[in-house]
Order: C-alpha cells, then structure tokens, then sequence
C-alpha cells in the first residue's frame, strides 16, 4: 500500500520527519524486503532484526495518529483506534522476535 497509498502515507507522515515521500517508500522496501526475508532460515535472523527496527520507526506516526486523529486528512477512523493501536507495537515485535531471532523460532 505504501506504493499505491502513498498520499494517504504522507498525510500521517509526522511533520519534523525529513523527506516523508523517502521515507514512504522505504518503509514499503522495507516490508517487502523483510517479508520475503523470513522465509529463508538464512536470512530469518537478518530480516526479523530488520522488521523490528521497522516497527520501532513507524511507532512516531501511530503516536502522531493517536494524537491528532486522521479526520482532518480524510482517513475517517475515530482516535480511539489509533491509541488501541499504539500497545499492538510492542506485542507485533515480540512476536517478529519469537519468529525469527529467538533459538527456538521455526
């Protein structure tokens, strides 16, 4: 979605991050990349470390939405959503972890 989302993706951009369309898109590369990473037990490791720092720089923009909602840029989604959202971050690494850092992961 980041590449056919994109003007959706710049709206939630927070505003003191530098090149938002970048940053778009390497967020996109970087799903994909880490997506397809864990699939081969070489580069399992790799990718889920990759994942992590993933969702440990998209965490800015959940706090963004939670702050200011997305009404005001036409993603109509009540605020309550995004601040239950903001918890699932810890958990979604926690889980990218037990998949394919921790020595018993598939």
């Amino acid at each position: 979605m980041h590449f056919r989302a994109t003007e959706t993706y710049l709206k939630i951009m927070p505003p003191y991050l530098p090149f938002p369309l970048a940053l778009v898109y390497v967020s996109g590369i970087a799903e994909i990349a880490g997506g397809i990473g864990i699939w081969p037990r070489a580069t399992r490791k790799l990718a889920g470390i990759g994942l992590i720092a993933l969702l440990l720089a998209v965490f800015p923009a959940n706090i963004e939405m939670a702050l200011k909602g997305t009404e005001s840029v036409g993603i109509l989604v009540p605020r309550w959503v995004w601040w239950a959202r903001l918890p699932l971050q810890p958990l979604l690494m926690w889980w990218v972890w037990a998949a394919t850092l921790k020595k018993e992961a598939i």
